[in-house]
């Protein structure tokens, strides 16, 4: 049983104890995160002017210049011997491995609240891209860019639908579970759930620790995957 099950999709775990995992079956969201909090994480909530003053002052340890080295191990497994894809990047900052998918001629979608965080990935790839609005969304933004196989969206995650954009075939979650607050994250599945083409592929990347002695850090999502697996 797990939480993403319900659509016969596969599932990887990448964390720095657990090993792999891929699930299949028929289960349903609703209840599989309860008692799930870990010591002081049990309360924490990071609002969104946070995360935007971190982008402001540059202080984004958990951006990663080369890419993550996860994705290109375990490659295969989100892929699943697919070509053309539309892969699902959640809260995606800046990530290169955007860029990186789209030059395999996969079609990127990301979703971020930080416009800074969007326009950087833009520049510093030398991509030219066209801003509109999301209709949809009160004050989101879409960047595009013009070859149309990365689109950006600037909101927050939860005021995206399949209806905006559409379904996935795949997602890339690295930092974006284990960001959620701990009060959001059955919102969270269930957002994720609605996005998902049926056998997708879904590589979830988490974190094992102490909480109790990194109280700033992302949420202990270790043991907490590896049960609901």
């Amino acid at each position: 049983m797990g939480i993403f099950t319900k659509f016969q999709m596969k599932l990887m775990q990448i964390n720095s104890w657990h090993s792999l995992g891929t699930m299949d079956g028929s289960a349903d969201a609703s209840g599989v995160l309860e008692g799930t909090d870990t010591g002081s994480q049990k309360d924490r909530v990071v609002a969104e002017e946070e995360w935007l003053q971190k982008w402001e002052t540059g202080n984004i340890w958990f951006h990663k210049e080369r890419g993550h080295p996860l994705l290109q191990k375990y490659l295969d497994v989100l892929l699943n011997g697919r070509s053309g894809l539309r892969i699902f990047f959640p809260l995606c900052g800046k990530a290169v491995e955007m860029k990186w998918l789209a030059d395999m001629g996969h079609s990127v979608v990301g979703v971020e609240v930080s416009e800074k965080a969007l326009k950087e990935f833009f520049a510093e790839h030398s991509l030219p891209f066209c801003e509109e609005p999301v209709p949809e969304i009160s004050g989101a933004k879409k960047f595009q860019t013009t070859s149309g196989n990365i689109a950006l969206y600037c909101c927050s995650i939860y005021d995206l639908s399949s209806s905006i954009v559409g379904r996935f075939d795949g997602v890339w979650d690295r930092g974006a579970l284990v960001a959620v607050n701990p009060c959001d994250r059955q919102r969270y599945v269930s957002l994720m759930i609605t996005l998902m083409e049926k056998n997708s592929s879904y590589l979830l990347v988490t974190v094992s620790y102490d909480p109790n002695k990194h109280k700033d850090a992302a949420t202990h999502w270790g043991p907490i995957v590896g049960q609901v697996l």
